[in-house]
């Protein structure tokens, strides 16, 4: 049985003296914005920290065939994936104007560097070996996530268990690579969208999360766009132009591909 002699509060459970601690402001004044700048990017990582917690829950549960737990999970990271969509709607009250006040400050910071958002992109089946050579210090932390399941190997494994004969070429593919089409299992996932409404509804959360997060990368890419326009980003990064390019790339591109047979 728990028990503590000294009542915790809410402020030192939650370590709110460190946590309000955390937001410091470079620029001279300081600039009004920068706080807003900071929180809404410290804010995304605390997302990012839960949703890690949560896919990886996630995984377990397709893992061991546990749909209604999976379900669950889909339906927490999805609520949370709205909110990380909603808070571009407060980062856009700063102006272009605004931004440059104190953007300098950012020396060669950039969310480019967010070793977080690498992990959730990896985790959720987005890989690229070459993103590592940009963080030679969490490389082998990466390296890591990249040869470990991602969230579709785990959901070929829900199938698995489900009872259907996957591929297995489906099932020994390198992971260090991202999905890509395969004829066997689209004809497999045409049967379960027609036979099996428990299976579909996981296929459908699915396809729920790599919508949202294809959302969420254009939020971004037009929030980039409309405060910075075509200039370079912080870092030396390509800005709007590289957040282009992850755009339109499905995670799980064989539950894109069935549509039109549905």
């Amino acid at each position: 049985m728990y028990t503590n002699l000294v009542p915790l509060t809410y402020g030192q459970y939650l370590k709110l003296d460190d946590l309000l601690a955390c937001q410091v402001p470079q620029s001279p004044g300081p600039e009004h914005d920068e706080m807003l700048f900071i929180v809404i990017h410290q804010v995304y990582e605390l997302w990012f920290k839960l949703v890690l917690h949560e896919v990886e829950h996630l995984q377990g549960a397709l893992e061991r065939g546990e749909g209604a737990l999976a379900m669950a999970g889909f339906k927490r990271i999805l609520t949370i994936w709205k909110t990380l969509v909603a808070q571009v709607d407060v980062l856009e009250t700063m102006t272009p104007v605004s931004f440059l006040s104190f953007r300098d400050r950012l020396d060669t910071a950039s969310g480019f560097q967010s070793e977080q958002f690498r992990h959730l992109e990896l985790m959720l089946g987005a890989r690229d070996r070459g993103i590592l050579r940009h963080y030679p210090e969490a490389a082998p932390r990466l390296e890591e996530r990249l040869r470990a399941n991602s969230l579709y190997d785990s959901f070929l494994l829900y199938l698995v268990r489900m009872g259907y004969q996957v591929p297995a070429a489906a099932l020994a593919r390198d992971r260090a690579e991202p999905p890509r089409e395969d004829p066997e299992v689209q004809e497999l996932l045409v049967r379960i969208y027609h036979d099996d409404p428990a299976a579909r509804e996981v296929c459908e959360r699915m396809v729920d999360l790599d919508e949202g997060l294809q959302e969420w990368r254009y939020r971004h890419v037009k929030m980039v766009e409309r405060t910075i326009g075509t200039t370079r980003g912080t870092g030396g990064s390509t800005g709007a132009e590289y957040l282009k390019r992850t755009l339109f790339k499905p995670l799980f591109p064989d539950l894109w591909a069935i549509r039109p047979r549905l």
